[in-house]
């Protein structure tokens, strides 16, 4: 080829991609002077709660109980700054009144959630407290509760996941959902911040598990390796299109055990007590303290 046809070759590209007809719902338009969520700084912010919640075993590693105060105070300060920005730039983000000149009580309304998380974090650090123990309970392999602080995935998970719900409970837009995707991408643990999960909460391996939006999850349960708490089916309206903030996933009373690859789909609930075997599906409720398993073939059939 001859670089008259690469220049037409790059011009129609060009042309192609920018064309607004291809863009419909693809292209979000960038408003001068309003930031845009940041991945990068959102990880920091992961990095910065974990030390928090965990001094010691993330973040500085030379922390004391004399110098504990100091590091805590840094990385709160810092912290408090970036969620800020953050939760701003997700508040930009999903306002049709960004850059007209109106994002001055986003800003203020910014500030104010991002007070809100760190007033929070001590109760979101023992809530944590209790996931450590059932994980380090629930494992005859684990050592110490450092062991589960330091390697297990599922307590990476649910430091995003409580940080994340906290800030969608209170109303903080598309940055919940980018925190608890990080996590998934780091864990292969799925958790939706709209899910609520009460506190003692494990997850043994954890790889593939998935658990939904409107998932209500009590306390002292525990999940295997590629659970899926799902939708069994999605109302549609007019238009034939999902119709959205229907209660679709299932409710896990207190006490519910749930083994690996089963799968527990629609609005259904596994009363407290439960035990759910592995490799099956459930689409029908469970009453407390019943179990479930897959029935084995007879042999010489």
């Amino acid at each position: 080829m001859g670089s008259s046809t690469y220049t037409e070759i790059l011009t129609r590209a060009v042309d192609q991609l920018s064309d607004p007809a291809s863009l419909k719902g693809l292209f979000h338009q960038h408003q001068d002077g309003n930031p845009l969520p940041s991945g990068k700084v959102l990880e920091e912010i992961i990095d910065l709660s974990r030390a928090i919640i965990f001094p010691g075993y993330y973040g500085k590693s030379k922390i004391n109980k004399h110098t504990i105060r100091y590091h805590i105070g840094l990385a709160v300060e810092r912290l408090s700054k970036l969620l800020e920005e953050q939760i701003l730039a997700g508040l930009c983000f999903s306002c049709p009144h960004s850059g007209k000149g109106e994002n001055t009580p986003c800003k203020q309304k910014a500030r104010d959630m991002a007070m809100q998380l760190i007033a929070d974090l001590p109760e979101i650090r023992q809530t944590l407290a209790t996931d450590v123990e059932a994980a380090f309970n629930g494992d005859p392999a684990a050592e110490n509760f450092g062991e589960i602080i330091s390697c297990y995935p599922v307590i990476k998970a649910l430091t995003n996941y409580r940080i994340a719900h906290r800030l969608h409970t209170i109303g903080v837009p598309l940055i919940p959902r980018i925190i608890t995707e990080m996590a998934h991408s780091e864990t292969g643990i799925d958790i939706h911040p709209a899910a609520t999960i009460g506190h003692h909460f494990t997850i043994d391996h954890g790889t593939g598990v998935v658990i939904g939006a409107t998932c209500i999850i009590g306390n002292n349960v525990k999940l295997y390796q590629g659970v899926t708490l799902g939708a069994k089916s999605f109302p549609l309206d007019e238009n034939g299109n999902p119709i959205k903030g229907i209660a679709r996933h299932p409710i896990l009373e207190d006490n519910v055990i749930v083994y690996s690859n089963a799968t527990i789909l629609g609005r259904i609930t596994i009363g407290q007590g439960s035990v759910v075997g592995a490799n099956i599906w459930v689409t029908e409720s469970m009453e407390p303290y019943s179990k479930k398993y897959k029935k084995e073939e007879r042999k010489g059939k």
